[in-house]
């Protein structure tokens, strides 16, 4: 068999079946194997940003990874953005790069680039496979790198001449995993003692942290100890919903994150990184830790965290039905004006249970956290990187990943428009993906950020530069066009049916919510 074919191969025995795949000429080989390994699942995307980006949403979900298969430094380049949101998830991707036969690289043919210092900036793991007895083993060990813990994008460089070439090696056996670390007993003890001391402490939550387990382990911890508990501005997968102990998340403002933290003396990180602004502005803070505040590490990403919570748990003595679930809530079905306000109240009235929700919704999507903390159990993927376009990728991902779970994308109008293509592949592949668009036809967190920084309030061509109208976005039309039926709203009423139908409805469908600007 040829390099191509030991490569799938080798990733299909290692667990890996999906790949999501934006090709060129270097790749075909890759793309001819296909058919000689059909437990290979091979998704076509039409822009590396998709691919990327459903990656991200399918390891976010599976906790293993999907492949991707782009086409050199320039196919990379373009799917740069969401490998990084990935990197900030620290989501297990196998992200596979076509390149140029290694014998034709010193002609310096067009799209000949350096692909290590495009990777390079996104990858936990990087390697060039030099031959086709090579392409086996190496995928082996990006798999094995990219699930790690704690998990990485994991950049395999395939010369043309490596995936053609016979290899007489073949397929490569798969690595052994390898299991998170525990913390530390005398850690634990440490830390228990500052959780018994009577000083304000918070526990700050992400990563692996903020699923169901480590939830109700961290929430008997803060209720036998009067400790604060709070998560990461943005998990990578958040569970949450009735029965489910509620995570408050730091505000992506830093004025209001340093409300929340206020008098905190100790700050015990879990799976987590110390609070630190999104952005620097004049006058305000970058370090959000308060000033004299001791910061703690009870895991770090790669350790345990779930079994590290659970045993700070018993060291505190905190009893094992003391945790505080949500209480199952809904709010009544929405009428009047559609808004920010009805529009999250219709999103709480209609959310299934078991339902994906991949949140790109930014400053319109502002209260549908609130109104959905009592729906039924779900999931909740959120910008991690802080890159957008990640919305409809992820959630194809998603749904990719979990087809018998229904998937809300909630979906800001301007980060739509970076990887709209991703409908395409939605429908393609009858996902069951409602978008819900929210057109308030505007970068409106820009227009604030305009304020923040201390610019000039901006005249005419600066907000030009920052408005979506003339002409307005037509999301059913454009969602039309890709494949997945479309309907556009004018009231709560209209919204909270035509989720309902969505949600009872296979395949993919999308929803335009024109939102007034000045709210957005």
């Amino acid at each position: 068999m040829n390099g191509a074919r030991a490569l799938l191969s080798t990733l299909v025995e290692s667990g890996v079946d999906v790949c999501f795949a934006n090709p060129g000429t270097s790749e075909m080989h890759f793309v001819a194997a296909l058919d000689e390994v059909p437990q290979m699942r091979g998704i076509l995307t039409l822009f590396e940003g998709v691919a990327t980006g459903a990656a991200d949403g399918y390891g976010r979900m599976t906790g293993r990874p999907a492949a991707t298969l782009l086409h050199l430094g320039p196919g990379l380049g373009n799917g740069l953005a969401n490998l990084h949101n990935a990197r900030r998830a620290r989501t297990p991707v196998v992200n596979i790069v076509g390149d140029h036969a290694t014998y034709h690289t010193r002609y310096d043919a067009p799209l000949e680039s350096d692909i290590a210092s495009i990777a390079g900036s996104v990858s936990g793991w990087y390697r060039v496979t030099a031959r086709a007895d090579d392409v086996g083993a190496d995928a082996a060990d990006a798999v094995a790198a990219a699930t790690g813990p704690p998990g990485c994008v994991a950049t395999l460089v395939l010369p043309a001449d490596a995936s053609w070439s016979e290899s007489d090696t073949g397929p490569c056996a798969t690595r052994p995993k390898v299991r998170p670390s525990p913390a530390p007993t005398e850690l634990v003890d440490q830390l228990a003692q500052v959780l018994r001391s009577g000083e304000k402490t918070a526990l700050l939550l992400g990563g692996t942290s903020v699923r169901a387990r480590g939830l109700h382990a961290a929430s008997r911890v803060c209720a036998t100890t009067g400790a604060m508990l709070l998560g990461e501005t943005f998990p990578a997968n958040l569970e949450r919903g009735a029965g489910i102990p509620a995570l408050d998340r730091l505000g992506y403002l830093a004025e209001f994150a340093q409300a929340q933290l206020d008098g905190v003396q100790h700050l015990i990180l879990v799976d987590a990184k110390a609070p630190v602004s999104f952005f620097a502005y004049p006058g305000k803070a970058s370090d959000l830790v308060p000033a004299g505040c001791t910061v703690h590490t009870l895991a770090w990403p790669g350790q345990d965290a779930p079994g590290a919570l659970e045993t700070l748990a018993e060291a505190v003595g905190a009893a094992q039905g003391s945790a505080i679930p949500a209480p199952a809530a809904r709010p009544d079905r929405p009428t009047g004006p559609l808004s920010p306000a009805t529009l999250a109240a219709a999103l709480g009235a209609a959310l299934p249970e078991g339902a994906i929700v991949v949140d790109e919704g930014n400053t319109s999507g502002l209260f549908v956290a609130g109104a959905t903390a009592g729906a039924p159990p779900h999931d909740w993927l959120t910008l991690t990187g802080g890159a957008i376009g990640i919305g409809l990728p992820a959630a194809t991902g998603a749904a990719v990943a979990a087809p018998d779970r229904p998937v809300l994308c909630l979906q800001a109008d301007g980060s739509a428009m970076y990887t709209l293509q991703a409908l395409w592949t939605q429908a393609r592949e009858d996902l069951n993906v409602t978008t819900v668009v929210l057109a308030n036809r505007s970068y409106a967190i820009l227009n604030m950020e305009l304020q923040r920084v201390g610019a000039d309030a901006g005249g005419p061509a600066a907000r030009r530069l920052l408005d979506l109208t003339e002409p307005d976005l037509d999301f059913t039309a454009l969602s039309q066009g890709l494949g997945v039926p479309a309907r556009r709203v004018e009231s709560a009423e209209e919204l909270t049916k035509a989720l309902e139908a969505s949600f009872a409805e296979p395949g993919p469908s999308l929803i335009e919510v024109p939102l007034p600007q000045s709210l957005g």
